[in-house]
């Protein structure tokens, strides 16, 4: 019995100790950048094409909730995974994909959410990211969204791309847009 009791004892105070180490001032600590083979940061410049085919029988977009009427796009999801290209051809040389969505979010303007991440296929980048979330404004000339993050090379990513729509078929919706990236990491 008497065992009994230091072991129920002992498994008490164990648990009491393993609580309250999640508590208090200990939760976070700082780390040394060079832990994590951070250095000088670098901002890298890259001008890619990025192709948004939704028609044909192999579409790069696929609309994945209709709008909400006929006489407005508000409301629509597209999932992509588009071509990155050098060049503003289609069949010009891939340098990665975009893959996420996008959605109509302007009820009296055209302008949608993009979600979508940048990977690249190719170079130094291969198997790096980067991550894109922010408004655009479809019929403004020039359009500004922010990098929140990024992967593999561009690890802590911060930055902005500035999108320009350089082809647009109003039938189709095809459209090819140069998206001029701007991007800090280390």
């Amino acid at each position: 019995m008497a065992k009994l009791i230091l072991f129920i004892v002992t498994q008490i105070l164990l648990l009491a100790a393993v609580v309250s180490a999640g508590k208090g001032k200990n939760f976070a600590k700082t780390i040394d950048k060079k832990h994590f083979g951070l250095r000088k940061e670098k901002l890298t410049h890259f001008r890619v094409y990025w192709h948004d085919i939704l028609s044909g029988s192999n579409p790069s977009s696929v609309v994945i909730n209709p709008p909400i009427s006929n006489s407005s796009f508000f409301g629509a999801v597209t999932v992509i995974d588009n071509r990155l290209t050098t060049e503003v051809a289609v069949n010009s040389t891939l340098v990665g994909q975009a893959q996420g969505i996008y959605t109509a979010t302007g009820q009296r303007d055209s302008s949608a959410l993009m979600v979508m991440n940048f990977a690249f296929k190719t170079g130094k980048y291969n198997g790096s990211t980067i991550t894109i979330l922010g408004r655009n404004a479809v019929l403004t000339k020039v359009r500004e969204m922010p990098v929140i993050g990024g992967s593999g090379l561009f690890r802590f990513a911060r930055g902005y791309v500035e999108a320009r729509t350089m082809w647009f078929d109003l039938k189709s919706g095809d459209a090819t847009v140069e998206y001029s990236c701007y991007v800090l990491h280390y």
